[in-house]
């Protein structure tokens, strides 16, 4: 059994090494930004599990298992979340999506990709306010 450990710690990290190239190579050849958050969260996440799982085999069991324990649960939660945040981010600055329409749906000539970011509430309500007090000033 114990040499059977080392055995699968290398075929566990041989596993996350790959999977992560495969993210790498995702990030480079994917068209836009939402391709390469999904190609980044998840294999980044696959990738992640087997470094540990690899590391978990070569330290056998002890509180430095548990720890990696505890690591891989935070990063299996944290991961999605970080990515669905950039997505927000990049759908709320405009940022349409590449690819086919397969809604049937006649789409508008294609947008600009770096558009200007759309306003949050705060931004309109402040402008408001500018327009109002020009307004006044100049009655």
């Amino acid at each position: 059994m114990e040499g059977l450990m080392p055995i699968l710690a290398s075929i566990f990290i041989g596993l996350g090494v790959i999977s992560i190239l495969i993210g790498a190579l995702g990030l480079i050849r994917l068209p836009d930004v939402y391709a390469r958050i999904h190609a980044a969260g998840i294999i980044d996440t696959a990738g992640v599990a087997f470094f540990i799982l690899g590391m978990i085999c070569l330290s056998g069991w002890s509180l430095v298992t548990v720890k990696l324990i505890l690591i891989g649960i935070f990063l299996f939660f944290t991961s999605p979340i970080s990515g669905h945040a950039i997505a927000r981010v990049a759908h709320l600055s405009g940022i349409t999506p590449e690819g086919r329409d397969l809604t049937g749906k006649k789409s508008p000539a294609k947008k600009a990709k770096n558009k200007t970011p759309v306003k949050t509430t705060a931004a309109k309500k402040s402008a408001k306010k500018k327009t109002a007090k020009t307004k006044r000033a100049s009655s």
